[in-house]
């Protein structure tokens, strides 16, 4: 053979071999989907709740072909706290938004997204923001996600029909018109399977915010028909009809009914994802997470209470009690999750960061308080954990939470009144039912003492209780 053929066929070789790791790679670096809903209780799915009147086969399906997390936590018991925790890593003791605002995380915030866009993922963020409105430190664009389509700020995102959303492209972003008559939520979604289908031959980072169960309670009429009898009647009587009256949400005739349609929309459209993935052939690597921020609401004509909507918690959002707090988490990812399996294992948003950057292998960050959970799911012995975990919200008053092991401390404190304690041993009482403060005194020490090294004080003064400690 010719002496140039040989050296043809080597340099082929060479390259072919050098070649290979570096496609190898990049094709290892794994898809993370994270569906965060708005207001779903630990008990709206059925696979946390036998009582749930309304099935959710298609979110329950993450967890059988997965892992369900049954002592999963919010970051907070409202969304934007709740998100700044998830996207930054740090609890309430340390995060810069602790409360309901319209204030932007500020330029030395680091989030999820940024970290995973610099190890070369493209950032999809399609549903409610909440850390920063256009123009801010705290703009989507800015903390790293290539596109947005959806609200910024809470308040908006209550307005299914609204005129106009924000949508990033290119590095910036635009206020665009929406057309009143299609379902918001449903114009989320298809943005956010387009952003799969666009770049499933890259790593991708889709943030799934969505903005419903949340109130208000108004899907479109075809959502909205199987749950009504021939009648227009609902099939969840008695229904006590919400009226607007000059109020922030709709009226709705059957709340009952229009709460049914959203959650089964929202197991749909679960669905649709993980049916896309599986024709995209991204299956084997790509990770589903899905949760809620935080505990069910009691807004618009919401009525937990029907639904069991918290199963055997206690408490709604704006509760530091277990219902308030404690969130499903179900996650999927064929030959990197065991399926079946079922953990009690305590985590909270706040590990997230860590899990995500030790999954996708990309630089984290220092001085936050999550720890990463790769090792829960992935079936080994999981030695990192937790020492506690705490929380804080203030709405006309203040409450604090730390939950060390089974025992969990609330702390509850209005202005001009003494502080008060409540204690649970939520391993022998899940629904917090025996206030066990007055019996166990030297536990109520031992955690206080907790409570107090857990947080720092608040750096902007809309979070700053001190008033409420008088």
């Amino acid at each position: 053979m010719h002496l140039q053929v040989y050296r043809a066929i080597a340099i082929a070789v060479i390259s072919a071999v050098f070649a290979a790791p570096a496609a190898l790679g990049q094709n290892s670096k794994p898809n993370i989907i994270f569906i965060v809903a708005d207001d779903l209780g630990y008990g709206n799915l059925t696979s946390y709740n036998n009582k749930s009147q309304i099935p959710t086969p298609n979110i329950d399906r993450l967890g059988t072909e997965g892992i369900r997390y049954t002592s999963f936590y919010a970051g907070n018991t409202v969304c934007a706290p709740s998100r700044c925790a998830l996207l930054t890593g740090k609890h309430m003791g340390h995060a810069y938004i602790r409360g309901n605002t319209r204030l932007p995380i500020r330029p030395q915030d680091s989030t999820l997204a940024q970290l995973l866009q610099q190890n070369g993922y493209v950032t999809g963020m399609f549903g409610k923001w909440g850390l920063g409105e256009a123009g801010t430190t705290g703009s989507p664009e800015i903390k790293g996600f290539d596109e947005f389509y959806g609200y910024l700020n809470q308040g908006h995102a209550h307005d299914y029909y609204t005129n106009y959303l924000f949508e990033v492209k290119n590095g910036k972003i635009s206020r665009i018109p929406h057309d009143t008559t299609i379902y918001t939520h449903d114009a989320i979604m298809e943005h956010a399977l387009s952003f799969i289908k666009k770049n499933k031959d890259k790593p991708f980072f889709l943030f799934l915010p969505v903005t419903i169960p949340h109130a208000e309670l108004d899907p479109p009429a075809k959502d909205m028909q199987p749950f009504l009898n021939a009648d227009g009647s609902s099939r969840f009587p008695p229904e006590t009809p919400y009226l607007q009256n000059g109020g922030t949400y709709r009226s709705q005739k059957n709340p009952h009914a229009a709460f049914a349609a959203m959650i089964t929309k929202l197991d749909n459209n679960v669905g649709e994802v993980e049916a896309l993935i599986k024709e995209l052939g991204l299956d084997d690597n790509t990770y589903i997470f899905f949760t809620s921020d935080n505990g069910p609401h009691k807004e618009g004509g919401a009525d937990p209470a029907y639904f069991n909507s918290n199963g055997p918690l206690r408490g709604i959002k704006r509760d530091l009690y277990e219902g308030g707090i404690r969130v499903p988490m179900l996650v999927r990812a064929p030959g990197k999750v065991p399926a079946g399996r079922v953990s009690d294992q305590q985590w909270a948003f706040w590990d997230i960061l860590p899990t995500f950057t030790d999954i996708t292998h990309s630089h984290t960050l220092a001085g936050i308080d999550g720890v990463s959970f790769k090792q829960s799911l992935t079936g080994d012995t999981q030695i990192a954990k937790h020492d506690y975990f705490y929380w804080q919200f203030n709405e006309g008053y203040l409450q604090e939470a730390v939950l060390k092991g089974e025992w969990k401390l609330i702390r509850f404190k209005y202005k001009g009144q003494p502080e008060k304690f409540e204690l649970y041993d939520l391993g022998t009482d899940i629904g917090e039912k025996k206030n066990l403060a007055l019996v166990n005194p030297a536990k109520v020490k031992e955690l206080s003492i907790l409570m107090k090294k857990a947080k720092m004080p608040a750096e902007n003064k809309e979070f700053d209780w001190s008033g409420t400690e008088k």
